[in-house]
């Protein structure tokens, strides 16, 4: 038997998060309790889990410091609070049936017990800690979470100690601003009129970026911080330097020319998948989006059926093919650029866009709060979305 769990409770500097194993005495969870207690360390010195001095807690424990402890401050905490907190949670889930009675004497745990170094009030410590063990041992026992509750948080969850909120693509429709404005102080000022939403993305232009270099992505992020930026940078050639450049100024996604050669394609893709951003293709000029992206050694995140600016007035929409794409290719996002309104949006939606991307008819306009409502409204979407999310769900 060997099970693994693991729960954050509480808030402030008296914050418990709790990492624990359990299983067999004689199994790989006994050997690490017995390494862990024979093998002591300067600042993690490990200790066995007491209700009081001289009462064990059963399954035996035994609890790690994961802070480094520097003074007598720090170890009280640890040895007073902590210590206790853990064994009694060890022993009430005994009691309600969380571990089974059974097996108090063949199994053991090991615990790891963060408690910050300003941490006072010893009465939260003890509570917030007592929380995080228990909960972490139910978790264990039921082999929480499951795959599909990982599948479903992955990308809508937020770590509440990291302090902000990396944006994923996983519901669209989205809204992508195109900020092709040569001018970073205008582009500034669109920005902070943009109401805030979830289903926004920002484009770093490619007049932007050719004027101010990919360094101007991390200048709009100090505007909004937890928004998507795609670097459009049209690729022709050397695709693992621009992408390597633009990922290090902290882009979400980069986009590629879909008329590069096939090796450029290939390489741009790959290396943004190294790195764990987001690839556009941009089918400008491509006469064969789909017998593309087949030849591709691996595909995309996102194709862009694109009507270029200087086309605009001669063709039409090609939705029809964000149809195909979307029904040859599974589980690829589809993007239309090129002269959309919000009357055409409804259109571009039904052919199956994932995304919609509007450029001069935002960053033109004298009210670009109303406009990008405008926008949202014809996707169907709300604005100001807030999701309610407990440290412990």
């Amino acid at each position: 038997m060997y099970s693994i769990g693991e729960a954050l409770i509480g808030s402030g500097n008296e914050v418990a998060h709790i990492d624990l194993m359990v299983g067999d005495k004689e199994g790989p969870v006994g050997y690490t309790f017995a390494q862990g207690f024979a093998n002591q360390s300067i600042g993690h010195t490990p200790l066995l889990s007491v209700i009081r001095p001289n009462l064990l807690s059963k399954p035996s424990t035994l609890i790690i410091p994961k802070v480094t402890i520097k003074d007598l401050d720090q170890a009280n905490r640890i040895f007073g609070p902590a210590q206790a907190a853990v064994a009694k949670a060890v022993a009430d889930a005994v009691e309600e049936g969380i571990l089974p009675k059974d097996k108090v004497d063949e199994w053991v745990i090991v615990c790891g017990v963060f408690v910050h170094p300003k941490a006072k009030d010893y009465r939260k410590i003890y509570q917030y800690n007592y929380g995080a063990t228990k909960l972490a041992l139910k978790r264990a026992m039921n082999n929480y979470p499951d795959i599909e509750k990982i599948m479903y948080e992955k990308d809508r969850a937020t770590h509440p100690i990291m302090g902000f909120k990396v944006p994923r693509l996983w519901n669209p429709p989205y809204l992508q601003i195109a900020l092709d404005v040569p001018d970073i102080e205008r582009v500034k000022s669109i920005m902070q009129e943009l109401p805030r939403s979830d289903h926004l993305i920002l484009e770093a232009g490619t007049p932007l970026l050719k004027k101010y270099g990919v360094g101007v992505i991390n200048e709009l992020r100090s505007i909004i911080k937890e928004v998507f930026i795609v670097a459009d940078l049209k690729t022709m050639d050397v695709a693992t330097p621009e992408v390597d450049m633009s990922f290090e100024q902290t882009a979400d996604a980069v986009l590629v020319s879909g008329a590069a050669s096939k090796e450029t394609v290939d390489k741009f893709i790959q290396e943004a998948k190294k790195l764990g951003i987001y690839s556009y293709v941009d089918m400008t000029t491509v006469a064969d989006p789909i017998a593309l992206l087949r030849s591709l050694s691996e595909l995309p995140e996102v194709v862009v059926v694109h009507r270029s600016v200087d086309a605009e007035t001669e063709l039409k929409h090609k939705f029809g093919l964000v149809t195909e794409i979307k029904k040859t290719f599974d589980r690829m996002l589809v993007a239309v650029a090129g002269g959309i309104t919000p009357e055409t949006v409804p259109d571009a939606l039904k052919g199956g866009a994932d995304i919609v991307i509007v450029g001069r008819y935002v960053t033109q306009s004298k009210d670009v709060e109303r406009i990008v409502r405008d926008f949202l409204k014809h996707m169907g979407r709300d604005i100001d979305q807030m999701r309610v999310h407990s440290a412990t769900e």
